[in-house]
């Protein structure tokens, strides 16, 4: 476990504070200024154990959907999602059980217009029965994790790894049973303290997970040098020849992921410099005003928020690339960096903790 807490510290009103390891700064679903937006749907306590980290919008169920849409995602990552992905398999951990996964799935490729798809669901130990416990907040997160690696990767195969509970005794016997079904592409939308890395550095398998949505700080499993950490961006349509602008998302996590070591490929970027650690974030994609069906809990049509949107949708993104058993954790978006051509400039820099190298600009640096 490699985390630190960065400014803002003595803010935080729900979480131990920086004293305690593993404590981003800030509070999930209020923006650094205080400001009440959205609503966790998962609460408690992320010490000792993982929290799943999407927010929901105000205002319920909708008639029909609103935020972002699937091709609104693709057009603005310009994405190859109606010819690339076919035989990749994409894997969503999370904990609990959702039983109207399928059907939930389902509905949001219809609603979304996209051809039906493949959606297989296991427990932790790679059986297609004996499913948890049901969880509401972590349902919805189910159904986002699914609906996002869908969004980006349609003709991917998308399967559903239920951990027993949110102990990371049971996500990272998830996390394996993952590797064991054939997934190479494995999405991890929670966040905690405590976690093994060594759950998370299977050679041949490119691990991705959510930064977070507490401000300035990094949680497991986004701190391990073997993970992708995914910021989160605030997407807007825009007059420009892109179509649209980002900016760094406030409530982000990222920064530097103290203690461990610095892995070497950080080291001689002056973008890491002030850290004795990982650096993080190391990507990003719209973290805001997201589109997801929900029937389990929220009763259909919801929006929103967090990097539990952008960790599934990038981990999609791989299974269009199709060279995820060649990419190496982190390392895939800084070395070599030639490749940041093929990102997008978060806010026009070139690098923001938050933000990492940028968004993705089709599927080049992938």
């Amino acid at each position: 476990m490699r985390v630190s807490c960065l400014g803002f510290c003595a803010a935080v009103i729900v979480f131990a504070g920086c004293a305690s390891p593993g404590t981003p700064s800030g509070v999930p679903g209020q923006s650094i200024a205080g400001l009440a937006r959205a609503v966790p749907a998962c609460a408690g306590s992320r010490i000792g154990q993982a929290q799943c980290g999407v927010l929901v919008e105000p205002g319920g169920a909708h008639q029909a959907y609103a935020g972002w849409t699937a091709s609104d995602l693709e057009k603005a990552y310009d994405l190859p999602s109606s010819t690339k992905g076919k035989g990749q398999i994409v894997a969503v951990v999370d904990a609990y059980d959702n039983p109207d996964a399928a059907t939930d799935f389902a509905a949001y490729r219809k609603g979304m217009g996209l051809p039906s798809g493949t959606l297989e669901k296991y427990n932790q130990e790679g059986s297609q029965s004996n499913y948890p416990t049901g969880s509401p907040g972590w349902g919805v997160e189910i159904d986002l994790d699914v609906e996002m690696s869908s969004a980006s990767c349609p003709k991917c195969t998308i399967y559903l790894v239920e951990a027993s509970s949110n102990q990371w005794s049971d996500l990272e016997a998830a996390v394996e049973e993952a590797v064991k079904l054939g997934a190479t592409i494995v999405s991890n939308s929670y966040d905690g303290s405590g976690a093994s890395c060594s759950y998370y550095d299977t050679k041949g398998v490119e691990y991705v997970a959510s930064a977070g949505d507490s401000g300035s700080g990094v949680y497991d499993p986004a701190a391990c040098d073997s993970v992708v950490s995914v910021g989160g961006t605030d997407l807007t349509a825009c007059n420009n020849k892109r179509g649209y602008c980002e900016t760094p998302w406030a409530d982000s996590g990222g920064g530097c992921a103290g203690g461990g070591g610095k892995p070497k490929w950080q080291r001689h970027s002056k973008y890491a410099k002030d850290c004795d650690g990982r650096q993080a974030n190391d990507v990003s994609a719209a973290a805001v005003n997201a589109a997801e069906y929900d029937s389990y809990t929220e009763g259909g049509w919801i929006t929103v928020d967090g990097t539990s949107i952008s960790s599934p949708f990038v981990a999609g993104i791989f299974g269009l690339a199709g060279n995820s058993t060649k990419q190496d954790g982190g390392r895939t978006f800084w070395v070599p960096p030639s490749h940041h051509r093929y990102l997008y400039p978060i806010g026009g820099a070139r690098y923001t903790p938050t933000g990492g190298w940028g968004s993705p600009k089709g599927i080049g640096a992938f």
